[in-house]
């Protein structure tokens, strides 16, 4: 996809005529922050060199609409009414976001109306009889120290139209919609409707997904944690295959289109022979297939740790199914790579021992890190400012370190994978030793 500048417009509903409670500053050395002003912008390309490329071809210099307060907002604070839903899967560190959403609200905005609907866009329909419930700060003091979602969730779409008319019968003025690809793309299409109606609703996404593989956002949050937690399932694999000869321990990580919770992980324990993602091709049996180079790690060291995303499945072990959000079902490639090896090893008389561990569910359900939960109440922030200044049909992203503001249309359009001629590869395959290539084709 060829971006264009447009593409970064972030959409509003209107001239902001309402000065800021917030009561921030617009001149340094007060000890005051300033307002952001809507024209600072984030470059989306960080290299000099591509900068001036951009500069001597005359082209545009693409950038992104930095994230915080404006000194003037669409929306009264004492008459907006807020709503939060949660959809999809598990993550680690939604509660903090909706905790983040609901003190920022009310304390720096002062906006007493906040409801949570609840079990994902299912709660947005009046015929699901699922009613919302009402958010404040009691209600969600301690939210953060849980794992999961206190709104409950859900996948699957509904219809546009009867969650428009149901966000008009609560009279809602801003959405925060937190959730993966599948909710943003609802909330993109919740936020299209509004347009077309003329109403004035601002449609406000916290990205959310476990993979880390939304487009233009560096890291979602909920990502650090999961790696983190999954470190300590490759620890626990690699003691148990140096307790015993000829033994592998095998661990099956989240990831069904993007490796980086596998990847990230293998880099921080150190202790993984073979990392094998979605992203890079490679064959199971053959003189350079992946069984081959597993033996010959057993004949040398007797022990081998190897690191498997879930995604991978797709290509050993696809259904021909789709889940209520419309992802292709895939066989569970743990047990498969499991069989799968002790078959191949038999064949090849050698005795293995396989220790399968499968943490997806601990590390989902799990509480956010320190880290994380920083991150979470940061996005939660950036989105109440932006959902304030009418801002709609945008998420909260963060790119060079910096917050920015991305239109949703244009993230949804771009999933975001590992690149096998990045750097970070280049460091996965410096930290674990495995071949660079597990093709028995020739690389074109």
């Amino acid at each position: 996809m060829k971006l264009k500048q447009k593409d970064f417009q972030v959409q509003t509903l209107g001239e902001a005529k309402i000065v800021s409670p917030l009561k921030l500053s617009k001149v340094d050395g007060d000890y005051l922050t300033n307002y952001i002003q809507d024209d600072e912008r984030i470059l989306y390309n960080t290299s000099l060199s591509k900068v001036r490329e951009e500069f001597k071809k005359k082209s545009e210099v693409l950038s992104f609409e930095k994230a915080g307060p404006r000194e003037n907002i669409f929306f009264n604070p004492e008459q907006t009414r807020a709503g939060i839903v949660t959809c999809g899967g598990l993550c680690p560190g939604i509660n903090d976001v909706i905790r983040g959403l609901v003190m920022q609200l009310t304390f720096w905005y002062k906006v007493k109306a906040i409801y949570g609907f609840r079990y994902g866009y299912l709660g947005l329909i009046k015929e699901s009889g699922i009613q919302p419930v009402v958010l404040d700060p009691s209600y969600v003091a301690e939210i953060h120290e849980k794992g999961g979602s206190i709104l409950g969730s859900s996948r699957g779409p509904q219809d546009v139209g009867k969650m428009v008319d149901y966000l008009m019968d609560y009279k809602i003025n801003i959405l925060f919609c937190i959730g993966g690809d599948g909710t943003l793309k609802g909330a993109n299409e919740i936020a299209e409707e509004i347009t077309r109606r003329g109403l004035e609703i601002a449609v406000v996404g916290i990205p959310k997904t476990i993979d880390n593989d939304i487009g233009f956002v560096e890291k979602t949050f909920g990502f650090e944690t999961a790696f983190t937690h999954a470190v300590s399932s490759i620890k626990t694999a690699h003691v148990e295959a140096k307790g015993y000869q000829n033994c592998i321990g095998l661990v099956k990580l989240m990831g069904r289109q993007s490796g980086f919770i596998a990847a990230n992980a293998s880099i921080a324990a150190q202790d993984v022979n073979f990392c094998l993602i979605p992203e890079l091709p490679f064959d199971l049996e053959g003189e350079n297939g992946f069984y081959k180079h597993l033996l010959e790690r057993i004949k040398r060291k007797d022990h081998a740790v190897v690191v498997v995303a879930e995604g991978v499945g797709e290509k050993f072990c696809s259904m021909n199914e789709k889940d209520a959000s419309g992802n292709q079902k895939m066989g569970d490639i743990g047990p498969f790579l499991k069989s799968g090896i002790a078959e191949y090893f038999k064949k090849n008389g050698t005795p293995v021992t396989i220790k399968y561990i499968d943490p997806s569910y601990m590390i989902r359900s799990s509480c956010a890190i320190p880290a994380d939960s920083i991150y979470c109440n940061q996005l939660a922030q950036h989105a109440v400012h932006a959902g304030m200044a009418g801002k709609t049909g945008m998420m909260v992203g963060i790119w060079a370190n910096r917050f920015t503001y991305v239109p949703i249309e244009m993230s949804v359009k771009n999933r975001k994978f590992v690149d096998p001629e990045s750097m970070f590869w280049l460091n996965v395959l410096e930290t674990t030793g495995q071949p660079r290539w597990m093709l028995n084709k020739p690389r074109v």
